[in-house]
């Protein structure tokens, strides 16, 4: 693929997992109510320094198994199996999907250390991120360095673009999205997952892969 390619992938996948209700959304609107708008960006820099850390260990750690064709091709299909189950997971949920969460965030007056301790206390994160993370960040290994870091922005640019928009919107005070709105991105994103799975399943039988 080439780095637009990247970008888009990435970007694409990482809005699929951050529109899913969950520990981080649940923070992030319960410190927007107390503190405005800057606990969304500021919550997702906490969480950009564990993601890049997480990429770090990945690269430094597991460098070896790009060159290698029978790994490479074990993570692919995980990964798409993986993709897949989430994809379908979304489709299913989506009835009962809705921006009005309950819960209590953690307290703390240091939101970039709040972000880092919700995602890292999330174990959804770090399967995520030994699953598909890890086949992600190795094909783009394989591309270089430059393509390492630009999946890295695309990644946490869908992270940053999606918790913003919930951030401003609380911060107003005001329905910035609908219902229907929301579970019709959800209804596109989990159509995109499928195909992304479908995609890496059928790349790793590939003789070339």
């Amino acid at each position: 693929m080439d780095y637009f390619s990247v970008f888009m992938m990435s970007f694409t996948i990482a809005l699929s997992g951050a529109l899913m209700p969950g520990p981080l959304l649940t923070a992030v609107i319960a410190e927007t109510a107390k503190l405005g708008f800057k606990s969304g960006p500021f919550m997702i820099l906490g969480h950009a320094l564990l993601e890049a850390l997480m990429v770090g260990l990945l690269i430094l750690g597991l460098a070896g198994l790009a060159s290698n064709p029978a790994v490479m091709r074990s993570i692919a299909i995980i990964g798409s199996l993986v993709l897949l189950y989430f994809g379908f997971s979304m489709l299913y949920s989506l009835p009962k999907l809705s921006l009005k969460t309950k819960g209590k965030s953690p307290k703390s007056s240091n939101l970039i250390f709040l972000g880092v301790t919700v995602s890292i206390s999330n174990p959804y994160w770090s399967f995520w991120w030994l699953t598909i993370g890890l086949g992600l960040v190795l094909a783009a290994q394989k591309q270089g360095l430059l393509a390492v870091l630009i999946f890295f922005a695309g990644h946490i640019t869908a992270d940053l673009v999606w918790y913003s928009l919930v951030s401003w919107g609380i911060s107003k005070g005001r329905e910035f999205i609908s219902e229907r709105i929301y579970r019709g991105i959800i209804l596109t994103c989990a159509a995109a997952l499928i195909s992304f799975s479908l995609y890496f399943g059928s790349a790793a039988f590939k003789p070339a892969f």
